[in-house]
């Protein structure tokens, strides 16, 4: 299973990202359709000791999938038949966006890292939305009481002026929100402008609030609701996201997103500086997503809402210093990219190990 280290190196460490990531991809879904797709869901399906129990869902492993990878819904059954305890699609927006230019997609390859602007490319909360009550009943029927759970982050149409970005959000809430196990509001992605604003206090707590209301509305129950910040934020910041997260009674807070620092890196600076602007991604954000997870556990207390904890995660041993340190979920990406489609099954394995 270590084998596919050296098959990235040979195959896919030369070719376009953005195009490693489609074949990819594609492979994992066709796979999914073939008589070896109910095989590796057996083989690889999380050991009951790792269920989980966050925001009111059961979870059959604390460790899923985070947003970027399947941003439109179309793989999430070839998903978390590799062991994924949740899969999180997205950033969905209320209308189909082509994204941002190509090139748009970097390797940093010494760093175990990635670069990206590519600016929630998706095809629209109308057209994922079918996708993911198809994948919700596939589920149902093949997996039971440990059924994966599907998340939706959603995030602003580009072209919607800053001014209207509530009413965008909510299009995609009314939307997704009868098809999703939890909601997540991204306001932290560097790749459209203007969209961090919309993590000052003063902006989030309306937006948070009316995006709560709609999606309740909508899918008649509450959808549990989350939000996603920068590791960018200055502490005080940081502390005024956990205050308004219990004031509001969110169930959760994802941190965290992309960084736009290039700080911690090995790989040449004029290849950094080639790449552009963009999220920074994988092992460099490792201490800094830590930092925050425990200065928003410190703030949020024990019994407080949910964290769940992404960036830089690569190891069993990663996943579970996250859990240890407050974590109630934990997300991997990047490393994904580098270390294959057996990388889930081997942190649920040793996880399990550890139990």
């Amino acid at each position: 299973m270590r084998i596919y280290p050296a098959f990235f190196r040979l195959v896919f460490s030369g070719m376009d990202p953005e195009r490693a990531h489609r074949i990819g991809f594609t492979l994992i879904r066709t796979a999914a359709r073939t008589p070896a797709g109910p095989v590796m869901r057996r083989l690889m399906s999380p050991s009951p000791k790792l269920r989980t129990r966050a925001f009111g869902i059961d979870f059959p492993s604390p460790f899923g999938l985070a947003a970027g990878f399947d941003k439109e819904g179309s793989g999430i059954l070839a998903l978390t038949n590799l062991g994924f305890g949740h899969v999180e699609v997205g950033t969905v927006t209320a209308q189909a966006q082509p994204g941002n230019p190509k090139p748009r997609l970097f390797r940093l390859v010494q760093d175990r890292a990635v670069i990206n602007r590519m600016g929630f490319n998706n095809d629209g909360a109308a057209k994922v939305a079918p996708r993911l009550a198809s994948a919700r009943a596939a589920l149902a029927r093949t997996s039971g009481v440990g059924r994966p759970v599907i998340g939706v982050n959603i995030g602003k149409t580009k072209k919607v002026d800053l001014a209207d970005a509530v009413e965008d959000y909510l299009l995609s809430a009314r939307e997704l929100a009868p098809q999703a196990d939890y909601l997540v509001v991204n306001v932290s992605s560097p790749n459209t402008p203007g969209l961090r604003l919309l993590q000052d206090i003063e902006s989030l707590r309306p937006l948070l609030t009316r995006v709560r209301e709609a999606a309740d509305e909508s899918a008649g129950r509450h959808v549990p609701l989350l939000v996603k910040i920068a590791p960018d934020l200055s502490d005080a910041d940081i502390d005024d996201v956990a205050d308004l997260a219990l004031s509001l009674q969110l169930d959760g807070v994802i941190a965290t997103n992309t960084t736009v620092t290039r700080e911690n890196l090995v790989t040449d600076p004029e290849t950094v500086t080639a790449c552009g602007v963009g999220g920074l991604s994988g092992a460099p954000l490792k201490q800094r997503s830590l930092d925050v997870l425990r200065r928003l556990r410190n703030r949020l207390g024990a019994d407080g809402p949910a964290i769940v904890s992404v960036g830089g995660v690569e190891t069993a041993s990663d996943v579970k210093e996250r859990l240890d340190a407050g974590a109630t979920l934990v997300q991997g990406y990047t490393a994904f990219l580098y270390e294959g489609p057996f990388w889930a099954a081997r942190i649920n394995r040793s996880l399990a190990r550890s139990r």
